[in-house]
C-alpha cells in the first residue's frame, strides 16, 4: 500500500482550527468524533445540525435570524435558512482577528508598484466605491459588471457593490470582446467598470479598443468608469471620490444574488451561474478555516485571473481573519521561479496554484526551497486539474517536506472544492485525502447507485449551500436542471469521473464526457495526460476516444505539442507508445499519434477534449466550440484539416 507523504501531527487537534470546531462541537453540542471520517459522515447525513453549527461556530452577522436550517432538501430548488437576512461583504469586512493597520490585501503586478492596504484603508476604500455607485444610481439588484485584473480595486468594487445588494460580475482583461459580451449581454449590467490595458510579463496589453466594443454591445450600460492602470493609477477613480456617507450593509436575503459566474461556454453560450450572499459565506468560512487551516496572522495566495472562481474564493479570505495575496500578470515572467519569489517578498503561508503550474515547475527542473525562503509557508493548494502522484512527490522534495498538500476538486457551479483536504488525515500521492465536510459526494454506477472503491460518476447526493440560486434568465429552471439533475433526478451529476478509496481518499480522473472507453474498459484522460507529459520532449497533448458504431474499440488518437524544434518521427512514437504501456496498459496505446502547434484551451487553462472529438467527428468547427471561449481559437483549425482528410 502507498505511503503517506504527510501524516498529521499527534497535537494537531491543539493547534488547527479544524481541531478548535470539534471541541467547540463537544462543549456546545455534546458532539465527540474520533475522526475526519466520522465528522464527514455527521455533516453529510445531519445537515441541519452541521449548517447550523457553522452558522453559530463562526457567528454569522445576520439581520434576521433564520426561522429554520433546510425545510425542504428536495434537489434542485432546496431552501436554506428561510426569514435570514445578511450581506456577504459585511462578514468579509469583519475580518475578526485583523487589527485596523494590519495589511490585509497585498496586490502585486507587473502594471505597476505593490499596493497594500490595512484593514482600515480595505473599509475606508468600501465605504467611499459604495458611495460612488450610489450616485451613479446602483441599487438592489442592480448589475456592476468589472474588466479588471487581480488588483485591490477589483476587491473593492465587489465587496462595494456586495454591501449595496447590487450584483457582481467579472472579466478578466485578457477575454476578447466576443467573450465578455457573450457573457454580460445575457445579465444587462448597469455600471461598467474597466481598465484601459495591462503589462503580461515585457508587453503592455492596451485594452481600450475592447472596452468601447464591450460599451458598443451592452446597451444596458448608464455608466462606464475606465481607470488608468497602465499609467500606474492606484483606486478607482470617479468611484473613489470623498463623502461622509458613512459604510452600510443592506440586509438581504441569504439566497439573494451575491455574483455571477460563467461556464467556460465552450459549445455555446456561457451558463450564467448566479451565487447567493448565504451559500457563499457559509461554504467560504467552512472551506477556509476547517480544510486550508487559514485565520489570523495567514497571508493566503491563490494565482488566479478575475475569469476564475478561485478569485472569488480568495477574496473572501479575510472572512477568517486572513490577508490576501493578489497577483495580476504573467506567473512565467521572467522564468517560473516568478510566483515562488513572490511567496517570500509577500510572506505568504499559503500558497495556492493549478496543477499544471505545479508539473511545469517540475519538468523545468525548478526547486522553490533554493529560489526562495519559503520558511512560513505552511499550505500549498493544487486544483483546476488534477494533480498527479509525481506532482504530490515533487512539492515534498522541492518545496518542503512539512507543509500541508491540499489537493482541491470542485468548480464554478459550486464556487468552491467538494472533494480537498483537511490537517486531520494523511496525504498519499496521487489522492485526494478527503471529501469536504457538508458534502455528500459519491461515485455513481450507470444505474444510479452508489458505487464503493471503484470508477463512477461524482455526484453529489444531498444539497450544498453555495449550489448555485439558478441560472440568470432561467425563469423556470430548465436549464439549471438539465445541467446537473437530467442524468439523475434529484441528485447532482458534476460530469467527472471519481474513485472512492478503502481509506476515503478520492482519485478523478478527468471528465465523464470525454473518457476513453475501449473495449468496454472506460479510461480517464488524467493518468494519460501525466505519462504522455512527463516525457522531456512533450510540451503538451491532447486525447480523444472515437467510438466505433458496431461497438469495438473505436480509435484513439493523440496529438502531441512538442519542445521547440522536436518533430514527430518514428522513434518518438514508439518511445510514447512504450511509456504508456509500462506505465498504464496496453489499452491506452494510442492508435495513431499527431503533431499539432497547440492543445485548445479555455480561458481558464482547461483542455477542450469534446469539441476537438466532435470536430473530428465532422461538427464544423463554429458548431463544436465557442471560439470566443478559447485562449487560443486558431489551434482549432489543424484538427479541422485533419477531419477533412480522413
Amino acid at each position: 500500500m502507498t505511503e503517506a507523504l504527510w501524516t498529521p501531527p499527534a497535537d494537531v487537534r491543539q493547534h488547527s482550527r479544524i481541531g478548535d470546531y470539534l471541541g467547540w462541537l463537544e462543549r456546545e453540542r455534546g458532539l465527540a468524533f474520533a475522526s475526519y471520517d466520522e465528522l464527514w459522515r455527521w455533516s453529510t447525513t445531519d445537515l441541519t445540525a452541521f449548517w447550523s453549527s457553522i452558522w453559530d461556530y463562526f457567528q454569522v452577522v445576520a439581520h434576521d435570524q433564520p426561522a429554520d436550517v433546510l425545510p425542504d432538501a428536495t434537489m434542485p430548488g432546496a431552501r436554506w435558512f428561510p426569514g435570514a437576512t445578511l450581506n456577504y461583504a459585511e462578514n468579509v469586512l469583519r475580518m475578526p482577528g485583523v487589527g485596523d493597520d494590519e495589511p490585509v490585501v497585498l496586490g502585486y503586478s507587473q502594471t505597476r508598484e505593490p499596493v497594500i492596504l490595512t484593514a482600515a484603508q480595505l473599509r475606508e476604500q468600501v465605504r467611499r466605491a459604495r458611495a460612488g455607485l450610489r450616485r451613479l444610481g446602483v441599487g438592489e439588484g442592480d448589475r456592476v459588471a468589472a474588466y479588471l485584473p487581480n488588483i485591490p480595486e477589483t476587491v473593492v468594487l465587489m465587496l462595494a457593490t456586495a454591501s449595496l445588494g447590487a450584483i457582481f460580475s467579472s472579466c478578466a482583461p485578457e477575454f476578447g470582446t466576443r467573450s465578455v459580451t457573450d457573457r454580460w449581454q445575457q445579465i444587462s449590467p448597469k455600471v461598467l467598470v474597466a481598465v484601459d490595458g495591462y503589462v503580461y510579463g515585457e508587453k503592455l496589453i492596451d485594452r481600450r479598443g475592447e472596452v468601447a466594443a464591450i460599451q458598443a454591445a451592452l446597451p444596458s450600460l448608464a455608466h462606464t468608469v475606465l481607470l488608468p492602470y497602465t499609467q500606474g493609477q492606484v483606486g478607482l477613480g470617479e468611484l473613489a471620490a470623498d463623502t461622509d456617507e458613512p459604510l452600510a450593509f443592506t440586509p438581504v436575503p441569504f439566497a439573494h444574488p451575491l455574483y455571477v459566474l460563467y461556464s467556460s461556454g465552450t459549445t455555446g453560450l456561457p451558463k450564467p451561474i448566479v451565487h447567493g450572499h448565504g451559500g457563499i459565506l457559509l461554504e467560504h468560512l467552512k472551506m477556509l478555516a476547517l480544510h486550508h487551516d487559514l485565520g489570523p496572522g495567514d497571508r493566503f495566495f491563490w494565482f488566479s485571473t478575475t475569469g476564475w472562481m478561485m478569485w472569488n474564493y480568495l477574496v473572501s479570505g479575510p472572512a477568517v481573519g486572513a490577508a490576501i495575496v493578489l497577483f495580476d500578470g504573467n506567473p512565467a515572467a521572467p522564468d517560473l521561479s516568478a510566483l515562488w519569489r513572490l511567496a517570500e517578498v509577500a510572506g505568504m503561508t499559503y500558497f495556492g496554484t493549478s496543477a499544471p503550474y505545479l508539473l511545469a515547475c517540475r519538468k523545468e527542473g525548478v526547486v522553490p526551497r533554493e529560489v526562495a525562503d519559503l520558511s512560513k509557508l505552511r499550505g500549498l493548494g493544487s486544483t483546476g486539474a488534477p494533480l498527479p502522484a509525481e506532482g504530490f512527490v515533487w512539492v515534498y522534495e522541492n518545496v518542503d517536506p512539512d507543509l500541508l498538500l491540499l489537493s482541491l476538486s470542485g468548480g464554478t457551479d459550486v464556487c468552491t472544492g467538494f472533494v480537498g483536504g483537511t490537517p486531520l488525515n494523511p496525504v498519499y500521492p496521487g489522492e485526494i485525502a478527503a471529501r469536504c465536510l457538508g458534502a455528500k459526494v459519491e461515485a455513481y454506477d450507470p444505474t444510479g447507485h452508489p458505487i464503493e472503491h471503484a470508477l463512477g460518476e461524482l455526484v453529489i447526493s444531498a444539497p450544498m449551500p453555495s449550489m448555485p440560486v439558478g441560472f440568470w434568465g432561467d425563469a423556470d429552471g430548465s436549464r439549471y436542471r438539465e445541467a446537473y439533475f437530467d442524468v439523475f433526478p434529484g441528485v447532482w451529476r458534476h460530469g467527472d469521473w471519481i474513485t472512492i478509496s478503502e481509506r476515503g481518499t478520492c482519485v478523478i480522473t478527468g471528465r465523464s464526457d470525454a473518457t476513453l472507453n475501449r473495449g468496454g474498459v472506460r479510461l480517464g484522460t488524467a493518468e494519460f495526460y501525466s505519462v504522455v507529459e512527463g516525457m522531456a520532449e512533450v510540451a503538451d497533448s491532447v486525447v480523444v476516444h472515437l467510438e466505433d458504431d458496431e461497438g469495438g474499440a473505436g480509435e484513439l488518437l493523440l496529438f502531441v505539442v512538442l519542445q521547440p524544434g522536436l518533430d514527430l518521427d518514428d522513434t518518438l512514437k514508439a518511445k510514447i507508445a512504450r511509456e504508456l504501456r509500462t506505465a498504464l496498459s496496453p489499452r491506452h496505446i494510442p492508435d495513431v499519434i499527431y503533431q499539432v502547434g497547440a492543445v485548445p484551451r479555455t480561458l481558464s487553462g482547461k483542455k477542450l477534449e469534446v469539441p476537438v472529438k466532435r470536430i473530428l467527428t465532422g461538427t464544423p468547427v463554429d458548431s463544436a466550440a465557442a471560439k470566443g471561449a478559447l485562449a487560443n481559437p486558431e489551434s482549432l483549425l489543424a484538427f479541422e484539416t485533419l477531419a477533412k482528410s480522413r
